[in-house]
C-alpha cells in the first residue's frame, strides 16, 4: 500500500504503542507457566501475532481481547512447524522454546527474515545437545530436543536476542546451566528479558554479560502482567512533535530498560523543548541543532535519528550503523538512498552515518518493506516542502499497525 505524507503541524496527546519486544517475552514466560496468566496492554503488531501463534502451536490456549490477552500455559506441541513470520526476536527466542520437546519441529519465516542468518542457533542448540540444522545457514530450521542444559558460548555482536531464547529456555531443563557470552551487544535488551524472568519467578546470575548461571528445574509461575508502552515506536512521536509539532506523549515510562529511551537525550542535546510529567512527555517544534550518538546499544533508533537529524543545523553523527546490517533491510544503504530523495545527505563514514541537515522536500520514496524505514520517512514529510509518497507502508504492521491511524489524531494529513 502506498501512503502520502502532507507536511502537517501536529498538535494534541497520543500514547506510545505497547512494546512488541515486552509483549513476545511475556507470551513465552506465560507458556511456560503453568496456569492462566493475564498480559495486560499487549501489542497486537504482527510479530506478537507470530508469537501468539508459536505459543498455540507449542500447547498453550491464548484468548486475545482489546486491553488483555489470557494465556493458559501446558506444554504439549500441537503443530510440528513453527512459522515466525518476519520476526527476528521470534526465531531466536521460540527455536530454543522449541527444543524442550522430545519431537522434531521446523521453524520457518517469511519475507527478510529468510535471508537472516541462522548458524547462531544451530551453534549454540547443538553445543546443549539439541540436534539443529539450518537451511545452508538459512531458514527453516530443523530442530529435536529435548534441551536438558548444560554450557554453551555463544557470540552476541549480532544480537543479544538467542541469549534472550536461552535465558527464557534453560531454566526449566533438568539440570543446571552455564551461558557465556562474546561481545555482547544491547545489553538493555538482555536487562528487560532478566526483569520479565524475575517477575515470573525465575532466577538467573548474570556476571557482568559475559557469564549467566542458569538453575535448571525452575518453574514459572502464571501472574497478571502489564506491557509497558514502546520507545521505539515512541521515538518516532516524540521527533515528529520535534520537527513540526506541539504534542504530549504518554506511557513512556522513563525508569524503562529498553534502550531505545535513550531518544530522550539525543532529543536534549538537539536543543529540542521537552516537558517531561510522569510517563508523558510534551515535545513542541523547535530549532534543532546537530548532535552526537552512539547507537550501538539502540540500533533501532538509527531511522527516526535520521529523521531528526534531517532537521538539525550541521552535520549529525550516529554511531553503530554496523548493527544495521541483518536488519529488516540494510538500513545504512535504505536510509541513505531514501533520505537523498528528500534532498537529505547521508553518508556511511567508517561504522557511522552523517547526516547533513537541510530542506527536505517532497518525494516518492520505497520503504525497502521495514517497519522502521517507512516511519522515518512519514516523520521526515511532516516539515517537507511537498507531500512524500511511501511505497509498501503497510510494513508499519510489524511493530506498530496503528501509526498511521495514530499520527492523523494528531494532526497529519494522509492519503492511502
Amino acid at each position: 500500500m502506498e501512503r502520502s505524507v502532507e507536511p502537517s503541524f501536529l498538535t494534541g496527546e497520543v500514547k506510545a504503542p505497547p512494546s512488541k519486544s515486552m509483549t513476545q517475552r511475556a507470551i513465552a514466560a506465560a507458556l511456560l507457566a503453568e496456569g492462566e496468566s493475564l498480559i495486560i496492554n499487549p501489542s497486537y503488531c504482527d510479530d506478537s501475532l507470530a508469537a501468539m501463534s508459536i505459543a498455540v502451536s507449542l500447547g498453550s490456549r491464548v484468548e486475545p481481547g482489546p486491553d488483555s490477552m489470557k494465556i493458559t500455559g501446558t506444554r504439549e506441541l500441537k503443530e510440528t512447524k513453527l512459522n515466525c513470520g518476519e520476526s527476528g526476536l521470534a526465531i531466536r527466542l521460540f527455536s530454543p522454546v522449541a527444543s524442550l520437546f522430545d519431537a522434531e519441529t521446523t521453524v520457518t519465516g517469511a519475507g527478510s527474515l529468510k535471508r537472516r542468518p541462522m548458524t547462531m542457533i544451530e551453534e549454540a542448540l547443538r553445543q546443549l545437545g539439541v540436534e539443529c540444522t539450518t537451511t545452508n545457514g538459512l531458514l527453516p530450521l530443523t530442530i529435536r530436543g529435548p534441551l536438558r542444559g548444560g554450557e554453551c558460548d555463544i557470540d552476541g555482536s549480532i544480537s543479544s536476542q538467542l541469549l534472550t531464547g536461552l535465558l527464557m529456555s534453560l531454566p526449566v531443563t533438568k539440570n543446571d546451566s552455564l551461558v557465556r557470552v562474546r561481545n555482547l551487544r544491547s545489553k538493555p535488551y538482555i536487562d528487560m528479558t532478566l526483569e520479565v524472568l524475575r517477575d515470573f519467578g525465575i532466577e538467573v546470575s548474570n556476571e557482568n554479560y559475559e557469564l549467566f548461571r542458569i538453575p535448571g528445574r525452575q518453574k514459572y509461575v502464571a501472574r497478571t502482567w502489564e506491557v509497558e508502552s514502546d520507545w521505539s515506536g515512541g521515538a518516532f512521536l516524540l521527533i515528529a512533535g520535534a520537527i513540526n509539532g506541539n504534542i504530549k506523549v504518554s506511557g513512556l515510562r522513563t525508569g524503562s530498560y529498553q534502550s531505545d529511551a535513550a531518544v530522550l537525550q539525543v532529543l536534549r542535546n538537539a536543543g529540542a523543548a521537552m516537558k517531561i510529567t510522569g510517563d508523558t512527555v510534551e515535545i513542541s517544534k523547535s530549532d534543532l541543532k546537530a548532535f552526537k550518538f552512539d547507537a550501538t546499544e539502540a540500533p533501532d533508533l538509527f531511522p527516526p535519528l535520521v529523521a531528526l537529524a534531517a532537521y538539525c543545523h550541521g552535520t549529525s553523527t550516529i554511531r553503530g550503523a554496523s548493527r544495521l546490517i541483518h536488519k529488516e533491510s540494510d538500513r545504512a544503504a535504505a536510509l541513505i538512498s531514501e533520505f537523498e530523495k528528500m534532498g537529505i545527505r547521508v553518508e556511511a563514514v567508517d561504522d557511522s552515518l552523517a547526516v547533513t541537515g537541510g530542506k527536505v522536500t517532497g518525494a516518492r520514496v520505497n520503504s525497502h518493506e521495514d517497519h522502521r524505514i517507512a516511519m522515518a520517512e512519514a516523520v521526515a514529510a511532516l516539515g517537507a516542502s511537498g507531500p512524500v509518497h511511501i511505497k509498501d507502508s503497510h510494513c508499519v504492521g510489524k511493530s506498530y499497525p496503528l501509526f498511521f491511524d495514530d499520527l492523523r489524531k494528531i494532526g497529519a494529513v494522509i492519503h492511502e
